[in-house]
This record gives structure tokens, C-alpha cells and sequence, in this order.
């Protein structure tokens, strides 16, 4: 110790030993940003840390905006082509946030390279290019994960921990719905999500392989589904200003699923819904009692008990996922001390880097690329159910 008072780190004490993972990032935008975020908390939050990121470099089409990034958010260096950032023998997972047309290939050249590869949703436009992307996996041996971030929200882990437990009994019923507002505006340009050839469908992709993540993950796999879906503003300004360009996906879509264990669900995403923000909301009944999740009020699990005494208040009541004993929230604040969204990302590297150190598997409680495929399955389903006006049987 100086005459100051002052140690330094390296006159004494040292961090806890874990292992380095050099990470490339595509993309730099929104999921950038979030994964990014995610990234630099996870050693000293979750902790002691299973691994340390490595933040290598960062990869986006436009110079000037990747270059930003890697200066905001601290990667040592940025490629605008995500071949070369590949060849970078430092980098060890392959962290993909990009558009969705930009999933396929750069995640089977990262496989094909030996590096890790963590995708976000859904995996792939299309059940056949996510099928590709989950052979190139296996085919490599490398640890796949799938982004579906809801399962790392504690409440949601907590729910998973009771139906497992059987406390529900018999589950009857899934229910989920995911409703946003955002491109009501019929002046809302024609963006990458409202093109069928970037983003392979609409709400369905965007906010419907979630929540029908959350039905597998929670009750089980499904069998068969009965679909529609609706396009209600089918032409739009073109981002440039050179015109109108037709919308090619769905603007929103309704479904019902006829899951293996003979529950019976229904799945609804629209981004056309006024006041509702991103109004992710679940609800699942079973024969001992029901549980119902808002992901707006996400340290929030709200429970019904029917053998609850005495009767004369049994009834739905709110439980804060908020204690030290409750999923993940050791790693966090003191009681009640409440999390937020961004930090169901730090969960789900944790559980993905978690996989790769010990080589554990990524599934069940992770979504790896045969989760990712089975959603983009029941995707392709519901769009040819809706487009063939009857039930179509689930085939992996």
C-alpha cells in the first residue's frame, strides 16, 4: 500500500480466475447494443464469472456506424465484412444480432470455423434455412444458442420450476399474446422487418417465435396448428423517398396449437394495437392452479392456488420475483431491489457461456438451434395453415 492509501491491482490482489472468450459481434444496432451490454456486466454481476468476455471486434455494412460502436462500447476493433472478422483466431463465439437474412450464412461460416455461435430470433426466415444453420452446428460440434431472452427472466424460470415441479397438475391451458403499436402510422416507412425477403414474415417472426418459445418451453411441443394472418396496410412509404413498395408479410396473426400433452393453446402478435407498447402477456391453467406473466410487469408472477386456504380469499395474488432465493437474483440487488429487461440478456450469455466451459448442453432451459428449428417449423405451419384456410400437422 502507498503512503496514499492507495493498492493497485496488480501491487496485490487479483481477479478470480475464469476462462477468456473472445467474442465477434454482427450487428450494431438495437441487439448490439443489447447483447453488448449484456456482455460487460456479465463477470462482475454474475459472479464468481464463468467466463470473461473478450470483446474482440464488431461488424456492420456501414464504416462510420460500426467504427462508432466498437469506440462506444469498447471492442477493440470493428470489420465491415463479417468473412474477415471470422478469420480473427481470437474470436471464439460468433455473436450474431444481425437482420435476419443475415442469420444463415455467416452462422454456418462461423460453425464451419469453429467458433461458438449464438443467434438471435428467430433463427432463420424459413424452417429449411434454420434447418441448414442447425446441421452446420452439429456437424461442427460447436455449443448453438438461440436468443429467446424470455427464458432467462426469473419470473419466467420461476414458472418453469413449478409446472416441473407439478404443482399445477395437468396443464389444460397456454395462452399468450404479444402486441406492440409501433407501425400503426400507414407513413411508417417500408423498413427491413416489412420485407418478406429480409425478414421472412412480420409479427409472426418478430414477436410470435417468442411467445411460441415460451408455449414449447413451458407445456411441451406442439403437434398441430390453425393459423391466420392479416396484412392491414399493404403498401408503404420506401425508406429512401423514391416511392411506395408493397408489404409482404403479416402485419398480424392469430393461432391456435394443439400441443403433444393435449393442452390446447392460442398465440396472437400484432404490431397494430394502440397503448400497447411491448405488451408481452401469458397465461397458463392446469388442474392444481393457474399462472399468469406480463413481461411489462416482469418481476411479477401472478398465482392461483386451488386448494388455497382458507377458500374465502382464495383467489389470483402477486408474487414479486424479487428475493434472494428466487432464479438469478443472488447474483443482483437486496430484497425487492427489482431488475429489468436488459437483464435477461446477461442471464442467457451466462447460461450460453456456462455450456461452453463445461460443455454442458444449451437445452432444455436454453433454446439451442433445435429449438430455434422447431419454432421456424411451427412458423412455416402457421403461414401455410392460414394460406390453406385448415389445420396443418406439425413434421420436423
Amino acid at each position: 500500500m502507498s503512503d496514499s492509501g492507495f493498492t493497485s491491482m496488480a501491487a496485490g490482489q487479483t481477479e478470480v480466475e475464469a476462462p477468456e472468450l473472445g467474442v465477434g459481434m454482427l450487428g450494431y444496432a438495437f441487439m448490439g447494443k443489447a447483447h453488448t451490454n449484456a456482455l460487460k456486466k456479465l463477470p462482475y454481476m454474475m459472479y464468481p464469472p464463468v467466463a470473461r468476455p473478450r470483446l474482440v471486434a464488431i461488424c456492420g455494412r456501414s464504416e462510420e456506424a460500426t467504427a462508432a460502436a466498437a469506440s462506444r462500447y469498447g471492442y477493440e476493433g470493428y470489420y465491415t465484412d463479417w468473412r474477415k472478422m471470422l478469420e480473427n483466431p481470437a474470436i471464439q463465439v460468433f455473436d450474431n444480432g444481425g437482420p435476419n437474412d443475415a442469420h444463415a450464412e455467416p452462422c454456418i461460416a462461423a460453425a464451419q470455423a469453429g467458433k461458438h455461435v449464438f443467434c438471435e430470433k428467430p433463427l432463420a426466415r424459413t424452417a429449411e434455412e434454420a434447418k441448414g444453420m442447425l446441421d452446420a452446428v452439429e456437424k461442427a460440434g460447436v455449443k448453438h444458442m438461440v436468443a429467446f431472452n424470455y427464458r432467462f427472466v426469473p419470473a419466467i424460470v420461476q414458472a418453469k420450476k413449478l409446472i416441473e415441479s407439478g404443482a399445477l397438475g395437468r396443464i389444460f391451458h397456454f395462452r399468450a399474446v404479444y402486441l406492440q403499436e409501433w407501425i400503426i402510422d400507414p407513413n411508417f416507412p417500408k423498413i427491413w422487418r416489412l420485407d418478406k425477403k429480409v425478414a421472412g414474415s412480420g409479427a409472426l417472426g418478430d414477436l410470435g417465435a417468442h411467445i411460441i418459445d415460451l408455449g414449447r418451453y413451458l407445456v411441451g411441443d406442439v403437434k398441430s396448428v390453425m393459423g391466420m394472418t392479416r396484412t392491414f396496410i399493404e403498401n408503404r412509404p420506401l425508406p429512401d423517398g423514391s416511392g411506395m413498395g408493397k408489404v409482404d408479410v403479416d402485419d398480424a396473426f392469430t393461432a391456435l396449437l394443439d400441443f403433444e400433452n393435449g393442452a390446447l393453446g392460442t398465440v396472437e402478435a400484432s404490431r397494430f394495437c394502440q397503448g400497447r407498447k411491448n405488451y408481452n402477456c401469458l397465461e397458463i391453467n392446469g388442474e392444481k392452479g393457474s399462472i399468469q406473466f406480463n413481461l411489462e410487469r416482469l418481476s411479477e408472477l401472478n398465482v392461483f392456488w386451488a386448494d388455497e386456504e382458507p377458500k374465502e380469499t382464495r383467489g389470483f395474488h402477486t408474487t414479486i420475483i424479487g428475493e434472494q432465493y428466487h432464479p438469478y437474483m443472488e447474483n443482483w440487488w437486496p430484497s425487492a431491489h427489482l431488475i429489468g429487461w436488459e437483464h435477461s440478456f446477461v442471464h442467457e450469455f451466462y447460461h450460453f457461456f456456462d455450456a461452453i466451459v463445461n460443455n454442458k448442453p444449451v437445452a432444455p432451459y436454453g433454446a439451442d438451434f433445435v429449438d430455434g428449428y422447431r419454432n421456424a417449423v411451427i412458423c412455416d405451419a402457421i403461414v401455410a395453415s392460414a394460406q390453406g384456410k385448415r389445420a396443418v400437422d406439425i413434421k420436423y
